[in-house]
């Protein structure tokens, strides 16, 4: 049994984004076989009984406030300026996180150090640095669950923004951010990614960057994002369903751009043919520009965050993935399947998922042909059911992590046993 130290940027529980499901199933693969202990970042409303829970199958659960200010976004956009590097990396950069390493690296050691998306890298570094040169130990194999390209995100929302300064700071964090994945990758020893386009991009990149004759390559693979399917009960829709929504996050960019663009330019589209179905946006710190939609589309309801989506669920005829931006996969689409809700997304919403189109899923991606899809499963109800039972039995067979994610065991086995052989 090894020890590892499982660093995340969100508190694994509850489940409520995919970067939440994706920790906290990995987490739980791990501890199978391991002894985890966790070290995350927490939010003002991450309550004491989310972490008591992860404290039933880790460890031990350390936790480090996350201190969000407008003076610490205003920093890192200056140090971001002056420097060169990618702002979103700089402001999560928390000498508190830094302090709770020391203290934790001093009292004992581990056999691998994993760090739960891009922006936990540096931690990852620095308890290597840490490792090796304040406390004299040998190295430890690092683990980077990448999830995606970060890289990808701002650069696809560039492609969709009109203002003329907002457009150049998207590219410009794309193109810093994509030097600093090719960079910082290059110190781990493995690191996984949840689709096969967004390790392909990041192999890429680095075998035609400036690091590849120095660092070599580390070794990469793919793991999807899977969920428990037995904890997502079908949903009991009701006889005649009128509603399209959407469920996400709603501080998330390509979320809100995604729902203004399907506000404005599809969803009247569908009114034209159904003038009584309703768009409805759940999801946690709308902006007011999202809000503002319930003034100026007829028949759009915002909601913000709501503790149980089953209510809404039991109501929608089509889940929508209106995504334009993005990288990695959606685990909603994943959920909706587990819950038994048809679904209509666009390609890039829909990218890095294994699907049947016309089967668990229909895709659109001009206003034109996600309006006609929407429209389908509103007048077909044998093509709704269809899509909902196809996606149903589809996680079952793909994206169950019991199943599915023994593959850590493989990634873990083979550097434990190297880092033996070395020491």
């Amino acid at each position: 049994m090894s020890s590892i130290l499982f660093l995340t940027q969100v508190l694994p529980y509850p489940l409520i984004s995919g970067a939440k499901t994706r920790a906290y199933y990995v987490l739980r693969q791990l501890a199978r076989h391991h002894e985890v202990t966790l070290l995350s970042f927490v939010r003002e409303d991450d309550k004491a009984e989310s972490v008591e829970h992860m404290a039933g199958f880790c460890k031990a659960v350390y936790t480090v406030p996350m201190q969000r200010s407008l003076l610490r976004d205003v920093r890192a956009v200056l140090k971001g300026g002056f420097t060169g590097q990618s702002v979103i990396i700089v402001r999560d950069e928390m000498p508190e996180m830094h302090r709770a390493l020391h203290h934790l690296l001093t009292a004992q050691s581990f056999d691998v150090v994993h760090a739960d998306q891009t922006s936990m890298a540096q931690y990852a570094l620095y308890a290597q640095h840490l490792n090796m040169k304040t406390f004299s130990r040998p190295h430890i194999p690092l683990v980077l669950d990448a999830h995606n390209a970060l890289y990808r995100i701002p650069e696809r929302m560039a492609h969709h923004e009109p203002n003329l300064f907002k457009r150049w700071l998207y590219r410009r964090e794309a193109r810093v951010m994509a030097h600093y994945e090719v960079e910082t990758y290059s110190h781990f020893d493995h690191v996984v990614f949840v689709t096969g386009v967004d390790q392909e991009e990041i192999v890429r990149r680095a075998s035609h960057s400036e690091y590849a004759s120095s660092h070599p390559h580390p070794t990469t693979s793919v793991i999807p994002i899977c969920v428990d399917i037995n904890d997502k009960p079908l949903v009991a829709r009701c006889a005649r369903p009128l509603a399209v929504t959407h469920l996400g996050t709603m501080f998330w960019p390509p979320n809100v751009e995604g729902v203004l663009w399907f506000a404005r330019e599809v969803f009247p589209r569908v009114l034209a043919q159904m003038p009584e179905v309703r768009f409805v946006v759940v999801g946690k710190d709308p902006p007011q520009e999202v809000q503002d939609l319930t003034l100026q589309v007829r028949n759009v309801q915002v909601t913000g965050y709501v503790p149980d989506p089953e209510p809404y669920l039991a109501e929608t005829a089509v889940f929508i993935v209106p995504l334009r931006a993005g990288g990695g996969m959606r685990v909603k689409i994943v959920d909706a399947w587990s819950w038994g809700v048809p679904i209509v997304s666009t390609s890039i919403g829909a990218e890095g998922i294994e699907i049947a189109e016309g089967e668990n899923i229909l895709l659109g991606d001009t206003p034109e042909e996600l309006a006609e899809a929407v429209v389908r499963v509103l007048k077909e109800p044998a093509l709704g059911e269809r899509l909902r039972k196809q996606g149903r039995a589809w996680v079952e067979e793909h994206y169950h992590w019991s199943n599915v994610y023994t593959a850590w065991e493989d990634v873990y086995a083979k550097l434990i046993s190297r880092n033996v052989a070395l020491s």
